[in-house]
């Protein structure tokens, strides 16, 4: 019979507006006979007692002395889930160890996971923060890190610098080979080819961020580096910012967690752009702006078929005052099909996740939106995308790619009035 086992993470927080790291909470994951998980996060004392303390997450785990129980996402809260590695961290650390998903805990991802992981937290097994590493790769490094990455593409084993440097800090980008990089004064995150794209995404990506930008959309900063052949998509990491000797980090946390949800098929009820509204009142310190901003990106997304929009594709931001919307980012357009309908990952409005205009105005007012005013940001996005064409050719997209993502763009089933009969 399985024993009950316990496993437990200190979480540190990197104070906003500081280049102070200090310990905020520890976080015990029991796992039980049965296989069920519980997780138990408790503020520390001394932090609570800090005037600059701020909450993870204000509404699940406020500032309080008590012990907050989690079974969902396996014993761990959704604010800290946030700071641990995405799906091709996971990998790097899983070529790291040398062992397979059946033998890590999420505790393990958040221990082995990189120091300048997405947000303000971190995480170790001793009470006190271990001194920061402050090296980061540099450009001149690219060719070495996608080499890296295709080996463990390939099931390869790669050497343990490389592995070390390839420790992608950030949540933006899910299984996409990938690594930060320092230029300028500023983080990125450098996104690269990899083995089985059907098209230069990279430069797809950074052409569909640049046509959001001209629709009017928050987008994060993006530019392309050249390295051999390829391209590889520059972002910068809007979660950090340079000050005198080291980088401010700014909390982040996903749509997910905003959502209060899973990531598996179980929780899809909850993934929907009207709730994500909803909840965005709560959390934001401008929610007029920032829920008119997130109806012009689900606008933005039906109309160029970007259906990875899911909840990890969305997060809040924690600056000096308060939580806002991020950036956007991972926007890419995918050439779909179908022509009857077209459907994007969270629910769009009253007739479920359906990528059609009438759908998108459908729930206008949960957005804080007349149905004019809907209409006319509708407007202003589809007369910018119809000169998509002149406008991924200008950002160096090959005739053949553009020919292959045409399928996305705007496609009939779009300018939909009403539900079709079924």
């Amino acid at each position: 019979m399985t024993m009950t086992s316990e496993r437990e993470a200190y979480v540190y927080i990197q104070l906003p507006g500081t280049l102070e790291t200090v310990p905020a909470a520890l976080l015990r994951v029991q796992t039980l006979p049965d296989g069920i998980q519980i997780g138990r996060f408790r503020y520390g004392d001394r932090y609570l007692a800090r005037s600059e303390a701020v909450a993870l997450d204000p509404f699940r785990l406020p500032l309080a002395k008590r012990v907050f129980e989690f079974t969902q996402l396996k014993g761990i809260p959704g604010a800290v889930r946030d700071a641990a590695p995405d799906a091709w961290g996971r990998r790097v650390i899983e070529n790291k160890l040398e062992r397979s998903p059946a033998d890590l805990q999420e505790i393990d991802y958040l221990l082995h996971g990189p120091q300048d992981g997405a947000g303000y937290l971190s995480f170790g097994l001793k009470v006190e923060p271990p001194a920061p590493k402050r090296h980061y790769n540099r450009t001149h490094q690219l060719d070495e890190l996608i080499a890296a990455a295709q080996a463990i593409e390939e099931g390869q084993h790669v050497a343990a610098y490389l592995l070390e440097q390839l420790d992608p800090g950030t949540s933006m980008g899910g299984a996409r080979p990938k690594a930060t990089i320092e230029d300028g004064q500023c983080l990125w995150l450098g996104k690269f080819p990899a083995k089985d794209d059907r098209f230069n995404l990279q430069r797809v990506e950074f052409a569909t961020l640049d046509l959001a930008k001209r629709c009017g959309l928050y987008v994060t900063q993006a530019r392309l580096q050249s390295v051999g052949h390829g391209d590889v998509l520059m972002l910068q990491r809007f979660d950090r910012e340079y000050a005198e000797g080291g980088y401010l980090r700014f909390g982040l946390v996903s749509g997910l967690t905003v959502l209060d949800c899973g990531d598996s098929h179980r929780d899809r009820d909850r993934w929907s752009y009207p709730l994500l509204a909803d909840n965005l009142r709560r959390w934001s310190d401008k929610p007029e702006a920032d829920c008119a901003e997130l109806f012009r990106r689900m606008v933005f997304n039906a109309a160029v078929t970007n259906n990875d929009d899911h909840p990890r594709n969305h997060a809040v931001l924690r600056r000096q005052k308060g939580w806002r919307l991020s950036p956007a980012y991972d926007l890419v357009p995918a050439p779909v099909v179908s022509t009857e309908r077209r459907d994007l990952a969270l629910t769009v409005g009253s007739y479920g996740r359906i990528a059609s205009i009438y759908n998108l105005l459908s729930q206008a007012g949960r957005f804080g939106l007349s149905a004019e005013e809907a209409r006319r940001e509708i407007d202003n996005i589809v007369a910018i995308v119809r000169q998509w064409r002149e406008s991924f050719f200008a950002c160096g997209v090959s005739a053949q790619d553009v020919e292959h993502i045409a399928p996305a763009i705007l496609p009939e089933c779009f300018f939909f009035d009403r539900q079709p009969d079924a």
